[in-house]
């Protein structure tokens, strides 16, 4: 075994995400649903986990929010399983907020093909994370999120030091405490939820505890941002027939109007629902809920107050 193999070994056994469960070394000798009560309990602590660092993960929301309403940049870094949750959330953000090309984004340690397969000591590499970042020209409107369950992968420690360098906002989200990437970044986030039923298999509650944060940053975000009206999708894009049907429903639970009114509506903004709300509940045609709208950042809240609905 060679040095740099001894070190990296000491050093994982270190992290609570890669500990081992002698209490658990039998578990393939048990029926099936004895290891799914086994793994349900596992995964119903991850809540709690999350909920230990809420205060940080608003305080990151906050910083994330601010940039991004000056036209910022919300850019998630990570490699293998934290790199795909990255591009998933990322991805989920244009049909569900309606958020421009570009506004949120994944990369991922060895480029798109690591989606689905992996890419060998991608993740090993700081210096490809920097290059990725500086493809997409990261600045300081930017906010970008590095995610490790260990918090030592140097592809996220990487692009979180580059980016902090570079002046964007920085968030660290790992799953071990006095992580190398929590250090690393403005707002340090670490989500402790012990080791995994599966020594090392950091999909299982690491996986989860990143997806609920991640779930947060995002949503919580567009949420400040004036994305949603209460908690309705206004910024919904109706791109297929489930989704047209889902903004008919929207304008009806945000207004009460009839049937007709909200395909009037509809029509109206070319089946946009945040102005055809406005037109219901202001009574104004769809150039002038645009306008308003506009005038108001996107906020419908803000744009019914200025019409005096």
């Amino acid at each position: 075994m060679t040095t740099e193999h001894r070190s990296l070994r000491s050093e994982l056994e270190t992290l609570t995400t890669e500990a081992f469960r002698p209490e658990l070394a039998e578990i393939d000798t048990l029926p099936t649903l004895d290891i799914a009560r086994l793994m349900n309990g596992e995964d119903a602590a991850v809540a709690g986990a999350v909920a230990l660092r809420l205060p940080q993960i608003s305080a990151a929301i906050d910083g994330i929010a601010a940039r991004m309403a000056q036209g910022g940049r919300l850019v998630y870094a990570g490699a293998g399983t934290a790199g795909r949750l990255g591009i998933l959330d990322a991805s989920e953000c244009p049909p569900t907020f309606n958020t421009r090309p570009g506004q949120v984004v994944g990369v991922i340690a060895g480029g798109p093909s690591a989606m689905v397969t992996s890419v060998e000591g991608a993740e090993d590499s700081a210096e490809l994370a920097r290059t990725d970042l500086d493809t997409l020209g990261i600045g300081p409107a930017d906010s970008v999120v590095g995610v490790s369950a260990s918090g030592r992968t140097p592809y996220a420690v990487g692009a979180v030091e580059h980016a902090r360098a570079l002046g964007a906002l920085t968030v660290g989200l790992s799953c071990n405490a006095g992580s190398a990437l929590a250090a690393a970044a403005e707002h340090g986030i670490e989500v402790v939820v012990g080791p995994e039923l599966l020594t090392g298999s950091t999909r299982l509650k690491a996986g989860t505890a990143q997806k609920l944060v991640l779930n947060m940053l995002s949503t919580i975000t567009m949420i400040r941002l004036g994305k949603t009206y209460g908690n309705l999708m206004v910024d919904v894009r109706a791109s297929n027939e489930k989704l047209r049907a889902r903004s008919r429903r929207i304008v009806a639970l945000a207004t009460g109007a009839s049937d007709d009114e909200i395909e009037a509506a509809l029509t109206a903004t070319d089946g946009e629902v945040k102005p055809a709300v406005l037109v219901i509940l202001a009574g104004v045609d769809g150039p002038t809920a645009a306008r308003l709208l506009e005038e108001s950042g996107g906020h419908l809240r803000a744009a019914l107050t200025a019409t005096g609905g």
